[in-house]
């Protein structure tokens, strides 16, 4: 279902994705609310799973994580049970931060933030150990020109 954001909501949720720790009263200073009204706008947004949490953001270089892949997967399998599998798989390796399943001449891709070539060697023995793959081919960022970009999200009430 796709949520109806007045322009209140909108600018709350691009301020809290700018920086989520906002108090309330900077918050409603920003958006030019009341901290309370603020407040019962992000219960009623959580409760209505636009929210879906909390986090931080963290700066990879300073935690010795500089090689972003992003990792092209092809497969001949196409069955609920491979897929299940794969997924399952994935999810035990904690350097893939993102994973989709996609349309075109590739079936899914995985963002992979890993230390070194080294590391992501490992991360691709394990990948490949795991589930049967038609071929896998990987893409390594050399420079990470906008990351953790907010999401566009506008009014759409008149």
């Amino acid at each position: 279902m796709n949520e109806k954001l007045d322009q209140f909501n909108v600018r709350i949720l691009q301020a809290l994705q700018r920086d989520g720790s906002l108090s309330q009263k900077d918050l409603g200073e920003q958006v030019h609310l009341s901290p309370n009204a603020c407040w019962h706008r992000i219960q009623s947004l959580k409760k209505r799973g636009v929210i879906v949490g909390q986090t931080v953001r963290l700066d990879r270089r300073k935690l010795d994580l500089g090689l972003v892949v992003f990792v092209m997967l092809r497969t001949r399998h196409h069955s609920g049970d491979w897929l299940r599998a794969f997924r399952t798989h994935v999810a035990t390796i904690p350097e893939v931060i993102d994973f989709f399943r996609i349309g075109g001449d590739y079936d899914y891709l995985l963002k992979v933030v890993t230390r070194d070539m080294e590391s992501y060697d490992g991360v691709y023995q394990r990948l490949i150990a795991g589930v049967e793959l038609d071929s896998v081919t990987s893409y390594f960022a050399m420079e990470a020109i906008e990351e953790h970009r907010p999401l566009p999200i506008r009014s759409q009430t008149a």
